[in-house]
This record gives structure tokens, sequence and C-alpha cells, in this order.
């Protein structure tokens, strides 16, 4: 008999599958995948009705029908990275703002309100938070997610939103193991190479997972980055990596990122990377958000991504790649990730919450005012200049809730990365009436980078324009006065316009 026949071997395959899905309601294929024995699916944004607040625990009620101890996650982080607000914005401050706070208490407290909304949507594990140091201003994909740029400030803050989201009964699963900080490179779209010294690393990018484990995270998502220093293959296909988390005392879950990020699939293929992260020591494989153009550009479905993985391992159990020993032990681990979560959910009280914990304040706290901001935006119609870059596929919502809080038009100029920065701002700024107050939204400030051009162009033309940065800080002062605010959720744009043009947020 063979493994794609054999009952009991499709069953241990589909038990460390974590797939995404398309739709609002649970596919055929989906259902029968649980039935035989799925260890659960992933919510993305398009899985989630934003009008419909009972949409979401409706579907995870299916999906648990059909399995009973579904690990049912959620990328949900706060800040810039929703996906049970993905259509507004986050209401939750970014990591960023609660590491400039640096207050441990409001962090858990972030955290015991992070996991209470996973929690009432049905899900039982958070995909959060980000330990990563964000040591490259440069990073495009990190940046403020995390929550700064020592391995201290970081540490403390992992463990207190690790304490806060599992006070609930919700999993954490800390993220990117062994770190995505000091990368220039987004893995959803290459694959990155950290060249740190080993020691650097040991001593700046490691010390925020130890104080996770130290915590009692439940999982621990691994990079899809090559640390030149420990070796040729991305974390994620790394044996010695991934023995390097066990060593550190980890005996939870070793969780993959997306499957279906360039990183893995277009250099190794997503069926033969989830093979090689299964001999590497991985648990529970991530297939992705089947919403993400990627490397098959579209072309392909859910069930269809799915399958690639699935039949890959079926094929390297039978001819002998994918030993049967590999795939038991990486089942017990996702079943004992399931009864935590079963445990942690009978323990955690369901309405478990801390009424003084105020997101506008944090937010009000963190935003760094620069220059001389005048009380009240000058009369004229406003418009938001949007000159920032394109989002992550990590962030993936396509809310921009400035334009919506300052009540103004919205001019979309970027990104701006390989145009012509001169004519493009031109253009922009000759559709604007000169009567209008400018806010020019950017994420991206890094001296000589294409949007401080741009900043410079606008200075000159347009000088009594206002900045908002959303991303990291310059090193240096930027050529007009604004605010960084350290994220781009909907409660930042709200204290935005409270600080600009006089309304409360």
């Amino acid at each position: 008999m063979s493994a794609s026949t054999d009952p009991g071997v499709r069953s241990l395959v589909a038990s460390v599958l974590w797939p995404g899905f398309l739709g609002r309601t649970a596919p055929d294929w989906l259902l029968h995948a649980l039935d035989e024995g799925l260890a659960g699916a992933v919510y993305f944004g398009q899985n989630i009705d934003p009008e419909d607040a009972e949409q979401l625990p409706a579907l995870s009620a299916r999906l648990r029908e059909a399995r009973p101890g579904a690990l049912l996650g959620v990328d949900e982080e706060g800040g810039p990275v929703t996906r049970l607000e993905a259509a507004f914005g986050s209401t939750l401050p970014s990591a960023s703002q609660l590491g400039r706070v640096d207050d441990t208490a409001i962090t858990r407290a972030a955290g015991v309100e992070l996991g209470r909304r996973v929690r009432a949507s049905g899900a039982n594990v958070a995909l959060a938070p980000v330990a990563d140091v964000n040591t490259n201003p440069r990073n495009p994909v990190i940046g403020t997610r995390a929550f700064g740029s020592t391995a201290d400030l970081v540490g403390r803050h992992v463990a207190a939103m690790v304490s806060g989201i599992q006070a609930g009964g919700v999993a954490a699963c800390v993220k990117h193991f062994p770190g995505h900080g000091d990368t220039a490179v987004d893995s959803h779209l290459g694959l990155p190479h950290v060249t740190l010294p080993g020691a650097e690393v040991e001593a700046e990018h490691l010390p925020p997972f130890q104080a996770a484990i130290d915590a009692g995270v439940a999982a621990v998502m691994t990079s899809h980055v090559v640390v030149d220093a420990f070796g040729d293959l991305p974390a994620t296909l790394d044996p010695r990596v991934l023995g390097m988390l066990r060593e550190r005392g980890f005996a939870g879950a070793i969780i993959t990122d997306a499957l279906d990020m360039a990183a893995i699939r277009a250099e190794f293929g997503a069926g033969a990377g989830a093979v090689r992260a299964l001999l590497a020591g991985a648990d529970l494989l991530c297939i992705g958000n089947p919403s993400d153009l990627g490397p098959k550009h579209g072309a392909t479905s859910d069930l269809d991504d799915y399958a690639e993985v699935h039949d890959a391992l079926l094929a390297a159990v039978d001819d002998g790649t994918l030993p049967l020993a590999a795939l038991e032990r990486a089942s017990r681990s996702v079943a004992d990730l399931s009864e935590w979560t079963d445990a942690a959910s009978r323990a955690g009280g369901s309405s478990l919450g801390d009424d003084d914990f105020d997101p506008t304040q944090v937010v009000r706290e963190a935003i760094v005012v620069r220059g001389t901001v005048p009380a009240d935006v000058p009369a004229g119609e406003r418009v938001v200049l949007d000159l920032r870059d394109r989002a992550s596929g990590a962030v993936a919502s396509t809310a921009e809730p400035f334009s919506v809080a300052l009540g103004a038009a919205r001019a979309v100029v970027g990104p701006l990365g390989g145009r012509d920065v001169v004519a493009v701002m031109c253009d922009a700024l000759g559709d604007i009436p000169e009567s209008s107050a400018v806010v020019a939204l950017v994420d991206a400030v890094q001296p000589g980078s294409p949007q401080r051009r741009a900043l410079g162009m606008l200075a000159a033309a347009r000088p009594s324009a206002l900045i908002v940065n959303t991303g990291l800080p310059a090193p240096d002062e930027l050529a007009l006065p604004g605010l960084d605010t350290y994220g781009s959720s909907r409660v930042t744009a709200r204290v935005v316009a409270e600080t600009l043009v006089g309304v409360r947020a």
C-alpha cells in the first residue's frame, strides 16, 4: 500500500498542515481535509466579513464541528498587521508604539486585549508577537512591527505580550526565529541574508526569543532568512538553526512561516520546502494565504496550494525521503499544542480584559512632533499626498485611515522606487490646488531614499505642507515639520487628526 492510499499516513500528513483558504464560508475541500485529520486553518482578511460580527465565530464553530480541537490561527499583531480589522485598520497600537512608551504593564494589557479579540473570533492561536530586533533602518518588512532596535527592550515587551495573549486562553506564536530584523529583503518577495557575525546574532537577535521561551510561549514561528554564520539554508529548512531553538529549552510547536512566500516557493518549491522543513525539525507547516499573488502570480487556488504540499509529503514518504518518524514527531507536537489551547481556553476567563488599557493614550504618548506644527492645519481643502511604499505581504490590508480621519482627499503617488521622482512629483503637485493644505504620508525617509527626494521637492513647492511619517524616524532633520507616528493604524490616524485638525480621537 502506498502512502497516498494508506489512511493512517494520509491522516499523519494532514495533521501537520495549516492552510489558508478563500471565502467567508468553509469550502468543501477544507471540511474533507479536517475530517481526514487536518491540523486546522489560518484566517486572513478575505475570510472575514467586517460588517457581520457573527460571521467569523460561526465559521470557527463550523470548522470545529468538522474537527474538534482544530487549531485556528489568525495573523493578528495589532498596529500595521491585522486581519480582524483589515477592512478599516487596527484599533490597537503597533509594537513600535508600545516600545516607545516602554511600560510592560501596558504591553501586557495590549496582549490581553489582542488575545480577547482572537478568542472572540473563535480562533485559538495568535501569530504574534514579533520578537525581531529591527537593527536595519531600511528593513522593508519589520520596521514598526518590532518593539524596538535593542535586544533588552524587545525582550521585555515580547515577554509581556506573550503573557497577556496567553492569559486569555489563546496560544501566542512568537516570530520570526532566529530574527528578521537585520534584513534588507522582504521574504515574501525574495530570500534575505543576515551577514552579521554569529556572536552578534547570538547577542542582539536571539535574546527576545529566549525571553518568550522563559515566558512560556506556546509556539515559535521560523523565518525564511539565511543567517550566513549558521549555514546556507533559510532557517525554516535548517536543522542546525531549529536545533538551536530546542537547545534553548523550547519544547512547544515550531511553526513555519508561510511556505507560499517567495523565499521558499521560488527558491525551493512549496512542496519540497515542506519536506525539508519537517526534516529540519519543524512541526506545523503554514501553507500561506492563497489570495496572495506570490511567485505563481495568482495562477493557483486554495486547494491547489494545499494539494501541492500535501502530495509532496505523501510522495516523500513513498520514496523514503521523509521517514514516518519525522511525521509522527511533528504530529505529536501539533497535538500537544491543540491540547494546550483546549486546557488554556478552559482556564482563561472569557471576559478577561483590562478596563484601564487605552490604545489612544498609548499612541498619543508614542508620537513625536518634529518642528513647529500648527495647532490647526491651515484653512483650505486638505489633501493627503501618499508617498509611501507598497505595503508588504505581511501587512496585506489596503485600508488607508489617514485621509478618512483628516477628512481629506487622497492623492496616491507612491511607491516611488524605480521611478523619476521629479516627474512624478511635478505631475502630482500640478493636480493639487495651491490653496490646499498638503499632508504628506511617508514611511521610508532614510537619507537618499526616493521619499526623501520627494519631500525636498514638496518643501520647495509647498512650504506650508506637513509630514506624517508612519515608519521609523529619520536619523536627521526632514525638510518639513510634522509627526513621527511609529505606526499606520486607524487609532494612529485618529490621533494624527486630533493633533492636526483638533478632531478629538
